[in-house]
């Protein structure tokens, strides 16, 4: 009797430690695993490298996919992505995201 109160604080520890740090771990790459299967063309997403862009194609086989960032295509592997910020609405136009060039309508003369 006396070896089961003892191991009792220990058995508490491990259950406690599973619901705090393995559980949640688990959640999240299983979240993240659903998200990235379920990317589409025109889903705004970022990179764990802090890279913004558009969702241009991606390759199933070979586990890649094409951000289109403002006119620069960069392949990643589909584990990069970090999150989708907008998913792609297939009714509506991706919107432009603007220059860099000077407003030329607002001249002072």
């Amino acid at each position: 009797m006396d070896f089961l109160i003892t191991l009792l604080p220990l058995a508490l520890f491990m259950v406690l430690i599973y619901f705090l740090t393995i559980r949640p771990q688990k959640k999240r790459q299983e979240e993240h695993k659903n998200m990235i299967q379920n990317l589409s063309k025109g889903d705004h997403v970022v990179t764990i490298g802090g890279l913004h862009g558009i969702v241009d194609e991606q390759d199933d086989v070979s586990q890649t996919v094409v951000i289109d960032c403002e006119g620069v295509y960069l392949t990643f592997e589909k584990r990069a992505i970090a999150r989708v910020n907008s998913k792609a609405d297939t009714n509506a136009h991706v919107e432009s995201l603007g220059s860099n060039e000077p407003n030329t309508t607002d001249e002072v003369e």
